[in-house]
């Protein structure tokens, strides 16, 4: 109610089926004056928050283009109805081996493969006024545990995730995606020392800079044991800020109360970091009026 926040995420908890859903989404809007960015997971198959919501099937079994289309066509719409209004989705890591920790939750394919269908689902939702997020940049197909269980290293050479993991990030910014969320994984081949979510060469280099994104950089879950192996949360915030993110995603409870006057008192002492809170704010203003959020 103070405008403190910019939205909020659903989980299965929070989703029960669709008339507590939407009692739930106008009552947020209400409460923020009908500019709350709603988000939620719906990638489909085991990562799918609102379980009475299309699609049932995994971006695993979306073998083409137009199936993916379709699929997030059909998520979308029943995202909308919902009152949601950011999809954490779709995954544009391409999967490198059956051991792949995003195998079955990525499009099929090689590399090509996965951007084309990426490209179209990202399409989709926009048609359907539903902001699509590609994840988990720069590629989480290289692993083989999941970040939100444990710190995570990628240790894919620099050519072979240039070749393979980015071109269906590139893809997706090519068909206008507003949201690109980053990974908690460490990428040695371009950072030695911080993880993606909090490396100004991943995101201000390489995704702002090589491949001109200029929309809306979110973090992947906070409170991922990735982030929590190397600081609280208020630190893992500050540094992701510095890093090149624009949005943080708190899952956690009481993570707010934490991350938001560490945010504040920094910005109010340190100018340059000051401009960063402005610059990632002024990105997340303008994917709120594409939303139609004021």
């Amino acid at each position: 109610r103070t405008g403190e926040g910019t939205g909020v995420i659903l989980f299965g908890k929070n989703s029960p089926d669709l008339a507590s859903v939407r009692a739930l989404t106008t009552s947020v809007q209400r409460a923020a004056g009908g500019r709350a960015i709603v988000a939620t997971d719906q990638e489909g198959g085991d990562i799918r928050s609102l379980a009475f919501a299309a699609p049932a099937a995994s971006q695993g079994v979306q073998s083409s283009p137009d199936a993916a289309a379709a699929t997030a066509r059909e998520a979308a719409q029943g995202l909308r109805a919902a009152g949601v209004n950011v999809n954490l989705a779709p995954v544009a890591d391409v999967a490198a081996s059956n051991g792949s920790v995003v195998a079955g939750r990525a499009f099929p394919g090689d590399s090509t493969a996965v951007a084309r269908a990426t490209a179209a689902a990202v399409r989709a939702y926009g048609r359907e006024r539903i902001a699509a997020t590609a994840k988990h940049f720069p590629g989480l197909g290289g692993a083989t545990a999941n970040t939100d269980d444990a710190s995570v290293t990628v240790s894919t050479p620099r050519a072979d995730l240039l070749a393979t993991a980015i071109p269906p990030f590139r893809a997706a910014i090519r068909a206008g995606a507003p949201l690109v969320m980053s990974s908690h994984a460490l990428y040695p081949a371009f950072d030695r020392g911080r993880i993606a979510s909090q490396s100004s060469e991943l995101l201000d280099g390489l995704l702002r800079k090589r491949l001109g994104y200029r929309g809306v950089v979110v973090t992947d879950s906070l409170e991922a044991q990735a982030v929590l192996d190397r600081s609280d949360v208020a630190t893992a915030a500050q540094r992701s800020i510095e890093g090149g993110s624009d949005l943080i995603l708190m899952t956690g409870s009481g993570s707010f109360n934490q991350v938001q006057p560490k945010l504040l008192a920094r910005a109010r002492r340190d100018a340059a970091f000051r401009a960063k809170v402005t610059r990632a704010a002024d990105r997340v203003l303008a994917l709120k009026r594409r939303l139609g959020l004021g």
